[in-house]
């Protein structure tokens, strides 16, 4: 009789070792790859997103945002006075069936406005965030990638822009081109050149400690040019840290230009933002409270889903917090 031996592990311990998931800090396992299809860092960080309470929070407070944005019509239908149509004989009115949020110091609706509001804020955080991002990306790639003089040029580039206060800058801009028609495209302008050097700053630590590694190495000994390695290689490797100051910039970006139009030198009429109207409540705070409060309410909500969302991505997407 021939000798059959079993293959494989013989020790029950050494099997059930072989099969165990890999597990986080608190032990919960993560999800295996399927076959032929390597686990990479963004199905790791999604996977990870879906079990926060912070990220479903945030993502379903924005989310709601950005329809409100898009289709202000939806919300507004219970209340159907046109954001634009004031009555000088209502203001201050108190809230009613017919006006949820009372009425404001111009007897504009209070509610109709805060919604319409929401539009030309999210329109410019999120231009300002793209700008800024396309800027100091690839500002930071190619000075990292390159170095030498490139390198050193647009790193003292940067530190002249850190050099300016960012509300005293933007009010420069603002106030030199006071006459433009945009002012919400303006206002990006105004936001981008003075946001994309900290862009620009993390670009190009995330390229410098990731062009070093044997996967670039490799490429370049197989004779991938520069474009291939910069945007096939290095991009995709240094784009987590970005990805993280885009989100939270949004909602600070969002927080500027409410500053910039409560000051006058942002958004003006017939222009609707919600730093335009707590500019234009705040003379008759004691009066008339709400006009001021429900504009304030839906900014700091905004500002801080967008920074719950950054802070969730941030922790998702750095291995060592896992």
């Amino acid at each position: 009789m021939s000798d059959i031996r079993p293959v494989g592990p013989t020790h029950p311990e050494t099997a059930e070792a072989t099969t165990m998931p890999p597990v986080t800090q608190d032990g919960t396992p993560l999800p295996v790859a399927k076959e032929g299809k390597p686990a990479s860092l963004w199905s790791d960080a999604w996977y990870d997103l879906r079990r926060r309470p912070m990220f479903i929070l945030s993502a379903v407070l924005i989310a709601i945002l950005l329809v409100m944005a898009v289709w202000p019509s939806l919300f507004t239908s219970i209340n159907p006075f046109n954001a634009r149509t004031c009555e000088l004989v209502t203001a201050r009115q108190a809230p009613s069936a017919g006006h949820l949020f009372g009425r404001d110091n111009l007897g504009c609706d209070v509610f109709a406005r805060t919604i319409y509001g929401a539009r030309n804020s999210i329109v410019i955080g999120f231009a300002a965030t793209i700008a800024t991002a396309l800027i100091g990306g690839l500002l930071g790639l190619m000075a990292a990638y390159f170095a030498g003089l490139a390198d050193t040029v647009a790193s003292r580039v940067t530190e002249v822009f850190f050099a300016i206060p960012p509300i005293l800058g933007a009010l420069l801009i603002m106030a030199t081109f006071r006459s433009a028609e945009s002012r919400i495209w303006l206002v990006v302008l105004a936001l981008a050149v003075l946001a994309w050097p900290m862009t620009f700053r993390i670009m190009r630590a995330a390229v410098i400690t990731a062009k070093n590694q044997d996967f670039v190495v490799a490429a370049r000994a197989l004779g991938a040019g520069h474009t291939r390695i910069m945007f096939r290689h290095l991009l995709p490797n240094a784009l987590a840290p970005v990805i993280v100051v885009a989100t939270i910039n949004l909602g600070v970006f969002i927080a500027a230009e409410a500053a910039l139009s409560f000051l006058g030198v942002g958004v003006t009429r017939p222009d609707i933002s919600w730093g335009l109207m707590i500019s234009d409540a705040r003379q008759r705070f004691l009066e008339a409270p709400l006009p001021l409060v429900f504009p304030a309410v839906f900014l700091s909500i905004t500002v801080l889903a967008f920074i719950m969302l950054g802070d969730a991505v941030r922790d998702a997407l750095d291995p060592k917090l896992r």
